[in-house]
C-alpha cells in the first residue's frame, strides 16, 4: 500500500468527471486500499479517487471513531434522498476550510463492493452527507462551489496563496 497525493483547491483536475469502473479487479482493490491508507493518514473520513488524480468512481470512507470500518463504494449512485440538513463540512482537496453546506438529510446509494459484489444501502446522518461529498467528487464537484460567489472567491484566494506558500 502507499500514500497518495491529494490534489487542491482550486486544481482544475478536481473538475474532472470520472468514469465508471467496468472491472473491479486487482488494480482497483490496490486503489481502493491506497485510497484508504491515505485517507486515514490525512486524515479525513472519506476520499474520492479524484482527489488523488485517479478519475475512476471508487470512494472510500469510515466515518467510525475507532477507524476501523472502511466502506468501500464502487460507482456509486445515489437513487433516492429526502429530507434536508444542514452540516458544517471541510475537505482534504480544500484544507483548513469548514462550511456549513444544505444535503439530504437521507440518502439511498447503489455501488459495488470490493469484490464487485453490488450493494445497496440507506444512510443518514454523517454517512449520508458524507456519501454525498465523495459522490460530488466524482461529478468533479467540490463542496465550497455549493457556497457563495463571495465565499467561494476568498476561499480560491487562500487556497492559491497557501500552495505558493508551500513550493
Amino acid at each position: 500500500m502507499a500514500i497518495l497525493n491529494i490534489i487542491h483547491y482550486p486544481d482544475e483536475r478536481l473538475h474532472t468527471v470520472a468514469t465508471p469502473v467496468v472491472d473491479v479487479n486487482e488494480e482497483i482493490r490496490c486503489l481502493a486500499a491506497d485510497m484508504a491508507e491515505t485517507m486515514y493518514a490525512a486524515p479525513g473520513i472519506g476520499l474520492a479517487a479524484t482527489q488523488v488524480n485517479v478519475h475512476k468512481q471508487v470512494v472510500v470512507m469510515d466515518i467510525s471513531e475507532e477507524r476501523n470500518r472502511l466502506q468501500v463504494f464502487i460507482n456509486p449512485e445515489i437513487i433516492a434522498s429526502e429530507g434536508k440538513t444542514e452540516h458544517e463540512e471541510g475537505c482534504l482537496s480544500v484544507p483548513g476550510i469548514y462550511e456549513n453546506v444544505t444535503r439530504a438529510e437521507r440518502v439511498t446509494v447503489k455501488a459495488l463492493d470490493v469484490e464487485g459484489n453490488p450493494v445497496t444501502l440507506k444512510a443518514d446522518g454523517l454517512l449520508a452527507i458524507c456519501i454525498q461529498h465523495e459522490v460530488d467528487h466524482l461529478k468533479g464537484k467540490v463542496f465550497v462551489e455549493y457556497l457563495s460567489r463571495l465565499k467561494l472567491n476568498r476561499i480560491r484566494l487562500k487556497m492559491k496563496k497557501l500552495m505558493r506558500e508551500t513550493l
